[in-house]
């Protein structure tokens, strides 16, 4: 891969949010609930959305809202994850990105409102201004519809019988209860919105230094021979995992490290992505490293089960290094995944 750039990374953290802060034209960066889609055009198909593994519905599992003020066609750009949230799988990951120039045929060419709009009501919009229907359960794409109502619409099957079985089998005739009440259905994660506050290098590089001074410190009096075997029972692996610590310590609630062509961070010195293992964008172009999503977030996400659930070590994005549109809507990127090892 290219030569990473220098420069502090930006961390994200995760805060309760008031609903309206989460709707697509506040431009949030989130995690959980459902997609706040950027632009209502080329949205992901199910068959998009679908494991790659066990072919069942993806979960949505963050946004990130990443204009790049350097190009007049993603001064709106944002970064969509979902993950496989379906036992005994939860391995499949896709993330896809989009971008809008600031005059668009979705939002205002003015920068959004701070205060609260006026209604008090939290709905949540499962039609797109494009007339577009999202599903009940997950809000992505819903191209199905309830054979019954039709006005109730689905990703898939399963979404459409989990909701079912959640109540609509009750309320499918009930028009005046379709448009008042949403399903928050456990198929979805917590939502929390994710603030962004940029690293402190400086301090992050002190501490580093006081830490290698209190082993080289404790080392001091030892004999040549113990130094020699300390040394050799030291590994690669140890070594990574020791860095990954230390550079989190400052943080440790940090959930996203986000730096467009800066390095990730890994967990673990096994499973490191090479250069041929980071596929090209389909315009030609490199993928660079975007952000990663840290194992801190498993936290807030309520997934664990008895059995297998959503786990990582890091989740890192990599996407087109010329941000190019390949045509309207969704372009999908790449994410690798890193599992946490057996580290001392």
């Amino acid at each position: 891969m290219a030569a990473a750039r220098a420069g502090p990374a930006e961390l994200g953290f995760v805060e309760a949010a008031p609903a309206w802060r989460l709707r697509s034209e506040q431009f949030p960066s989130k995690v959980g609930g459902r997609p706040a889609w950027l632009g209502a055009a080329g949205l992901p198909r199910p068959e998009e959305l679908a494991c790659a593994l066990c072919g069942r519905p993806l979960a949505f599992l963050l946004q990130l809202y990443a204009p790049l003020p350097d190009r007049a066609d993603a001064f709106h750009r944002g970064l969509f994850l979902f993950c496989c949230r379906a036992p005994p799988c939860c391995a499949g990951l896709r993330v896809f990105r989009n971008q809008l120039p600031r005059k668009n045929d979705f939002y205002s060419y003015e920068p959004p409102c701070e205060d609260p709009p006026p209604e008090t009501g939290e709905s949540v919009c499962l039609q797109l201004k494009s007339g577009a229907h999202l599903c009940r359960v997950c809000g992505c794409l819903g191209p199905k519809t309830c054979s019954r109502c039709h006005k109730a619409h689905y990703c898939s099957k399963e979404h459409q019988t989990l909701d079912w079985r959640f109540g609509h089998k009750q309320a499918c005739t009930q028009s005046d209860y379709l448009d008042r009440t949403i399903p928050d259905h456990s198929f979805l994660f917590p939502e929390f919105e994710i603030v962004i506050e940029t690293e402190d290098e400086i301090t992050s590089e002190v501490v580093e230094k006081e830490n290698e001074s209190e082993i080289t410190g404790s080392m001091g009096e030892a004999p040549e021979e113990e130094l020699d075997s300390m040394a050799k029972l030291e590994s690669k692996e140890d070594k990574i995992f020791q860095k990954f610590k230390t550079k989190i310590a400052l943080e440790p609630e940090q959930v996203l490290r986000y730096g467009r062509g800066i390095a990730p961070i890994w967990i673990s010195g096994e499973n490191i992505p090479q250069e041929k293992d980071i596929p090209y964008c389909p315009c030609g172009a490199k993928r660079t490293f975007e952000f990663q999503v840290m194992p801190q977030l498993l936290n807030h996400l309520k997934a664990d089960r008895l059995g297998r659930s959503v786990d990582w070590g890091v989740l890192a994005v990599f996407t087109c290094a010329e941000s190019c549109r390949l045509g309207i809507g969704y372009t999908e990127e790449f994410v690798w995944k890193q599992d946490i090892t057996n580290t001392p």
